[in-house]
């Protein structure tokens, strides 16, 4: 396992990089808001929300409310969102509801951008209630650093022409992000992980941990908001 001195690095790595958009990039950072869907929630106290119908209405009331076109939030929430799904929550592991990714909240049908140059690592259909439905990994190497970002929540469309080793350029439109119906049952979203040790996952890896495992996957998977340079 790296130290900490070493994420450091890597982290401050990410923060160097500029211009960089996993979005629609005609979408100034000025139009984003960020967002709070933790248990803790002030906004979620009083509502009743369940089905990606719900969540779906309450986004796009919430960015007209805040004159934004993104929503953008979740690294370490501690949500409620994944208790309906067996895959979080099950009698014979530890349950999972801490949220290690960038959600960025927008239409379906939105362009999703490649963060950085690098390549096509491995791509599939996670298509379990919950999941991440069809779902992209890439991976780069930047000052010797290698390491992967993955792309969550996709439209089917989207993984359907990919190749492995296939090279993307950073700012390349590589995707759409898809419906409720294809990606795992949420309102449309782009889920946005950074991960150092891809281990032996191929077209995923793990976008929720326990809070056993917190410590590790803080450092597996730094914050992404570092890379896109946004600020709650």
């Amino acid at each position: 396992m790296r130290t900490f001195d070493t994420m450091t690095d890597f982290e401050q790595l990410l923060a160097s990089q500029t211009g960089v958009f996993v979005m629609d990039g005609s979408i100034s950072l000025t139009e984003y808001v960020p967002i709070d869907l933790s248990v803790t929630s002030a906004s979620l106290a009083n509502l009743q929300l369940k089905t990606a119908v719900d969540y779906e209405n309450y986004l796009k009331e919430y960015l007209t409310k805040h004159q934004a076109k993104i929503a953008f939030g979740g690294y370490l929430e501690h949500r409620n969102l994944y208790q309906r799904s067996s895959i979080f929550n099950n009698e014979q592991t530890e349950e999972r509801n801490i949220h290690i990714g960038l959600d960025l909240w927008i239409e379906a049908g939105t362009k999703v951008l490649a963060a950085l140059d690098g390549q096509v690592h491995s791509f599939q259909n996670n298509n379990n209630l919950g999941d991440y439905g069809p779902t992209l990994l890439l991976e780069h190497v930047l000052n010797n650093y290698t390491f992967y970002t993955l792309y969550g929540h996709l439209s089917l469309e989207s993984i359907t022409p990919l190749k492995i080793g296939q090279q993307v350029s950073k700012g390349e439109a590589i995707a759409s992000l898809g419906t409720s119906d294809v990606n795992g049952d949420y309102a449309p979203h782009l889920h946005f992980q950074i991960i150092r040790d891809l281990g032996d996952y191929q077209g995923d890896y793990p976008g929720v941990c326990s809070k056993s495992k917190l410590s590790y996957y803080c450092e597996n998977c730094p914050d992404p908001k570092i890379l896109l340079n946004l600020h709650s």
